[in-house]
């Protein structure tokens, strides 16, 4: 039970949390990516909550239902019985609900503070592939093999298309179909979703959308964007309703001008005499020539759609210009660093010559990539895909790699291991592997809890006459026997 001014101190009072845990934040020199994006992030969660909290003041300071200026005007008629009506309330609040404990603001805060501190909590709020570094390297391996399994594409390495794939109008414009416009819609989507997740204090990014939207709309009228200079809307105001006109000679009476840009409206060659120029208006009046502008129409709005992909694309990549610089440099120094030895390569030259089989060599027995063949060994160490760590809970499934088996704890394997345990799969469990283990805590958490519950009976206190603190027990067995 809280009164508007109390409900105003409070969200205050987080207010002036946030703020100071924000400055905090920006105080803490950051030196690696890593700590850089999660700090942002970090700090996005403060904003979002204090945009909240502010618009809740706000409401609060408007009174639009009046409640605020009536609980003012009962302080100030009467402050004692609104004190005590406020006090008894609270009693009865308290009397009704006395086995709830009320966990202070400040360490409610302090909990969401440890959360966001904690890496593996902000890994699963912001997911970055391991190609992505934290936003340190562009991932677009997707998009890369879509756009070279569009039919005509030359087909180019993962390198070179790093540096074209924001190059559309080097693209004829007869292979823009539907699902080269499936591939820019997939391409558009991860930009945003990348720029989103490594620069979370970008505000801008909505408005810079529709900012480029706006500035194509002007473009696409004037004919000058890049790639589709050709391409042109029908001017409505250049239209002439040829139902209103029952012979081609009618149409003479408006003159060369005035006909040349109905052609050109319709995309009808637009040069010759008068009579030229109204005969071929004339003739586009027929159902067939109807149904070829309509077609022609439709192919523009498609085309249209396309080349609006193209442009926001562009932009976007104009955002990202680090980040692609810097995927091209860290790619060619790993292909630089990957070398294979003298033995391998002889190996595999026997192998590539003797494909009566198919099995791919693999005699370290690495784990098969997404194409079928063995992962490079580097990447082998570099995941640590060599130790292997063991679940009891799990049945005693194995997990290969330290990342494998710190995300399986998330994972439906594990929830369901502890639902049949009869424990809730929460942060008290972490790492814990062992059923015995497992069930200590659980005793150990509950013990805890109930410990910390509050006892009226126990721990209500009450004075006598004479000043003494007495438990409510011994307060009432006192008070029957009339000893009080």
């Amino acid at each position: 039970m809280e009164t508007i001014f109390e409900i105003q101190r409070r969200l205050h009072e987080e207010c002036d949390r946030l703020v100071m845990a924000m400055s905090e934040e920006l105080m803490i020199p950051k030196k690696t990516t890593k700590e850089k994006v999660l700090a942002d992030h970090r700090i996005k969660i403060y904003l979002e909550r204090y945009q909240t909290c502010s618009k809740s003041l706000l409401e609060l300071y408007q009174d639009k239902d009046g409640e605020r200026k009536q609980e003012i005007t009962n302080m100030s008629v009467n402050e004692f019985k609104e004190f005590y009506s406020q006090f008894n309330g609270l009693i009865e609040f308290h009397s009704n609900h006395g086995n709830n404990v009320a966990v202070p603001a400040s360490i409610e805060f302090n909990k969401l503070k440890d959360q966001l501190n904690d890496p593996a909590y902000l890994a699963e709020v912001v997911k970055f592939s391991d190609v992505e570094n934290y936003g340190q390297y562009l991932d677009l391996h997707e998009c890369y093999d879509n756009f070279i399994n569009l039919k005509g594409i030359d087909k180019i390495d993962y390198i070179t298309y790093l540096s074209e794939f924001n190059k559309f109008a080097e693209i004829p414009r007869k292979q823009k179909n539907q699902k080269y416009k499936a591939y820019l819609q997939l391409l558009h989507d991860y930009l945003c979703s990348f720029i989103t997740r490594s620069r979370p204090l970008f505000f801008e990014l909505e408005h810079t959308v529709k900012r480029n939207e706006l500035q194509f709309e002007d473009m696409w009228k004037n004919g000058i964007v890049p790639g589709w200079e050709k391409v042109r809307e029908v001017d409505d105001d250049a239209l002439i309703n040829l139902n209103e006109f029952a012979r081609w000679e009618d149409l003479t009476y408006l003159g060369l001008d005035r006909l040349k840009a109905a052609l050109q409206a319709l995309d009808m060659k637009c040069g010759g005499t008068l009579e030229e120029r109204a005969q071929r208006l004339f003739s586009s009046k027929d159902d067939k020539n109807k149904d070829n502008e309509r077609k022609r129409m439709m192919n523009v709005n498609k085309e249209k759609d396309i080349a609006l992909l193209e442009y926001k694309i562009v932009k976007l990549s104009e955002l990202v210009d680090d980040q692609i610089y810097e995927t091209k440099i860290n790619l060619q120094r790993k292909q630089a660093r990957y070398t294979l030895d003298e033995s391998d390569e002889d190996s595999m030259d026997e192998v590539e010559s003797d494909d009566d089989d198919g099995i791919p060599y693999n005699p370290k027995n690495l784990p098969l990539g997404y194409d079928g063949k063995p992962i490079p060994y580097w990447l082998y160490k570099l995941h640590q895909l060599h130790f292997t760590y063991e679940c009891e809970i799990c049945g005693n499934y194995k997990y290969n790699g330290p990342k494998a088996f710190q995300n399986h704890f998330s994972e439906w394997r594990h929830a369901h291991g502890m639902r049949c345990l009869g424990i809730p799969n929460t942060a008290h469990f972490a790492n814990i592997t062992k059923i015995e283990d497992a069930l200590m805590l659980w005793d150990k958490v509950k013990d805890q809890t109930f410990s910390k519950m509050w006892v009226p009976a126990n721990e209500e206190e009450f004075e006598d006459s004479r000043g003494n603190i007495l438990s409510k027990k011994v307060y009432l067995d006192l008070q029957k026997q009339g000893l009080l």
